[in-house]
This record gives C-alpha cells, structure tokens and sequence, in this order.
C-alpha cells in the first residue's frame, strides 16, 4: 500500500544513503538538510497515518525500518563531517546503538522479525535524541545527547518487557500497561 505515511517512511530509508554522500562529500550543510527532512518525516508519518486513518502493519514496520536506517547511518555521517566531536562522544555513541539495537535482537529471536513496538516512551526517546543531536552537532553541548542516551535505557528496558511478555508479534503498543 502506498499511502503518504509509508512513503515518508519509504524516503528515511532512501534518504539514508544520501545522508551518507553528503557527509562523505564533506557538505555539511546538505547533511542538516537532509537529516532534518527525516527526522521530519519520523515525527510526521505515524500523524499523518493516524489522521488519514492509513495505519497498517506495513506502516508500522516501515517505520520502525526507518528508524533503524536513520539511527544507524547517523553516526557513520557524523563520523566524516566532525571525527573529533565522535572522538569525544565516542563511548555514548557506542552505548546508544548496542542499547538501541538490544530490544530489536530480542525481537528477532522471539518472533524472527523486528518489533514494532512504537510505544509513548520511545517517541519521547526519539524526540529527545533527535533534538539532542542535533544540539550537539550545532553547539557542541553534551547534557541532552548524553541525557537521551540514558533515557534510551528506559525504552529499551520497556520494550524488551513487551516482547517478552507478548505472545505474538504486535505492532502500536502504547506502553508496557496496555499489554
């Protein structure tokens, strides 16, 4: 189904090698750009869906594809436009993508497939850490990336439970009570 939210969805994931070319290129004002779209797109594409009433399992694993493609080739961009500020930040960089890619390991043993959990708290996570890099990457203060990094333990913790806990893969759960 191609509706508008799946194709926000669709253009983090075809967006992320270009986050790359840019970085690579060494344009960092291409990288705010385009970074900035799709983050845009993130906080837009589960609105959209819910507004329009396209919601769908297919749009929940998109997203959550997104996501991932987003968070994962972030840091490699970063790494080519400013080594040092990584240099520096290194070991909560480190930290955020084994935290981050935990509750998708256990996800992929117990169901064999990426959860799409999308709760409350891993908006806020997500808002956090997108503001928090950002942040970072203009003014170089630390205290909300490395805050949304410890917050990032909290959503992974939570979504861990809900795996556990849930019998069969379900996408949209809003928190670990609604289960």
């Amino acid at each position: 189904m191609m509706t508008i939210p799946n194709a926000l969805s669709i253009f983090r994931i075809v967006a992320a090698p270009f986050l790359l070319w840019v970085s690579y290129l060494q344009m960092p004002n291409l990288f705010f750009i385009l970074f900035g779209l799709m983050l845009f797109s993130d906080a837009i594409d589960g609105l959209i869906a819910r507004i329009l009433n396209q919601t769908s399992e297919l749009g929940a694993r998109l997203d959550s594809y997104g996501d991932m493609v987003t968070y994962l080739v972030t840091p490699i961009a970063v790494w080519w436009l400013w080594p040092d500020l990584i240099t520096q930040e290194l070991h909560y960089i480190i930290a955020a993508i084994i935290i981050y890619i935990l509750p998708a390991f256990f996800a992929l043993v117990k169901f064999g497939a990426l959860a799409s959990h999308h709760t409350w708290i891993t908006k806020i996570s997500a808002l956090l850490m997108s503001i928090g890099v950002v942040i970072l990457l203009i003014f170089h203060h630390t205290v909300l990336f490395h805050f949304s990094v410890w917050f990032l333990v909290i959503e992974a913790v939570e979504n861990i439970a809900i795996t556990l806990m849930i019998t069969e893969q379900r996408s949209d759960i809003k928190s670990l009570w609604h289960i």
